[in-house]
């Protein structure tokens, strides 16, 4: 007998953002994997009686593999169950969501994928700003900061990323910013550029810090914290 998986976009922290099916599925699960990120008040919408296990992997800590995480999905369908792989922000942006699809497949596993609030966009409703603007931001690109070894991709497309007119947002990017920086204003991008530092977006703690290319590389040069955090930069933000 096979169970069946729901990927749960679990948005960027706060409960209230989200999805009503969001809400559903965890309140039917027998079994919730989820990211650092999703948990905290978003578990209290879990069934009294739901397996918690928490898979989540954070730069600098000891974190579980994928394969293991893959496997444990595997194991709990396996029983019948009804599982839940509860993922931070939308679970198609940088969160390993294909190499979990693939094994399923590989299994016969049925699933589902439910969207969720991506960090991008409540970082930019956080500061009241838009992600797009007419004649001045027509593109809107995401890029993660760090590639499988925690340094910054070496094939990054340097010449969209320092295009003025498209608004970027760098995921997971504080430890490799000032790197990404330097590539940056190489390529042509003006260190006066507007960028804008989001922290715990849409957590109690919250900050968000609006600066420039250069002074944001010269902070985090210095210090990165241990907040979770994305970076936006673009001609957009300065009006921010």
């Amino acid at each position: 007998m096979s169970g069946f998986v729901s990927f749960v976009g679990s948005g960027p922290g706060d409960p209230e953002l989200l999805t009503l099916k969001a809400v559903k599925r965890l309140q039917e699960a027998d079994a919730i994997l989820f990211d650092d990120l999703s948990s905290g008040p978003i578990l209290e919408h879990a069934g009294p009686d739901a397996d918690l296990v928490g898979v989540g992997k954070r730069a600098g800590r000891a974190s579980p593999k994928q394969d293991h995480v893959s496997q444990l999905l595997v194991d709990y369908a396996k029983t019948g169950a009804r599982v839940v792989r509860l993922k931070s922000g939308d679970p198609g942006l940088f969160g390993r969501l294909e190499e979990e699809i693939v094994v399923l497949r590989a299994e016969g596993i049925p699933f589902e994928v439910i969207p969720g609030v991506t960090s991008a966009c409540a970082a930019a409703a956080a500061a009241q700003i838009p992600l797009t603007r007419r004649l001045v931001a027509r593109r809107v690109q995401f890029v993660t900061g760090h590639d499988v070894a925690g340094a910054l991709p070496d094939d990054l497309n340097l010449r969209a990323l320092a295009d003025p007119l498209a608004t970027s947002v760098v995921f997971m990017p504080k430890r490799t910013f000032p790197a990404l920086a330097d590539r940056l204003i190489e390529a042509g991008l003006s260190p006066d550029t507007p960028a804008m530092l989001a922290e715990s977006v849409s957590h109690p703690d919250q900050h968000i810090e609006r600066s420039t290319l250069g002074a944001l590389k010269a902070k985090l040069a210095q210090e990165v914290g241990t907040a979770p955090g994305l970076i936006l930069f673009g001609e957009l933000l300065e009006d921010a």
